[in-house]
């Protein structure tokens, strides 16, 4: 295989789902107490980079807010806003609460966890679309979107 050969297949994309969730981080001192909080979970896996931390995991990621408010020692409470602020970033679909912030590759999982009932939304689309057209009172005019110069 040619050189260039590689370097096409090294940047080709893949557009199915990978199933898997995950979140960067700044390299801060919270950052890093997540960062080692997870390191021992089961199935996690951390990588350090020199401004970020990458926590990544197949199908569904758990964050544990008492947990890591305990290895943080901070007499505070840790709440999903402060673990928000640290995160730059995130992949899968996020379920927070004041327990903990969940990641769900499967958004169905997500609606499950969030008590959603897909199927009466399913159901529900059979039936007519509800008219969304701007209702004006009568003699009223359209508004002018091109403001004046």
């Amino acid at each position: 295989m040619s050189e260039e050969q590689q370097s096409e297949e090294r940047y080709q994309s893949d557009h199915s789902a990978s199933n898997r969730v995950g979140i960067t981080l700044s390299q801060s001192v919270e950052g890093n107490v997540i960062a080692e909080v997870m390191e021992e979970k089961e199935g996690v896996e951390v990588s350090h980079y020199p401004a970020m931390i990458r926590i990544d995991a197949d199908n569904k990621l758990v964050f544990d807010l008492a947990e890591i408010q305990e290895a943080l020692g901070d007499t505070d409470e840790f709440t999903s806003y402060d673990f928000q602020i640290e995160m730059a970033t995130h992949y899968g679909r996020m379920v927070a609460d004041d327990e903990q912030v969940v990641l769900f590759a499967n958004p169905e999982d997500a609606a499950e966890e969030l008590g959603f009932d897909l199927e009466e939304l399913k159901d529900g689309q059979d039936e007519e679309e509800p008219d969304l057209e701007l209702q004006r009172s009568e003699g009223e005019e359209e508004p002018d979107v091109n403001p004046p110069n």
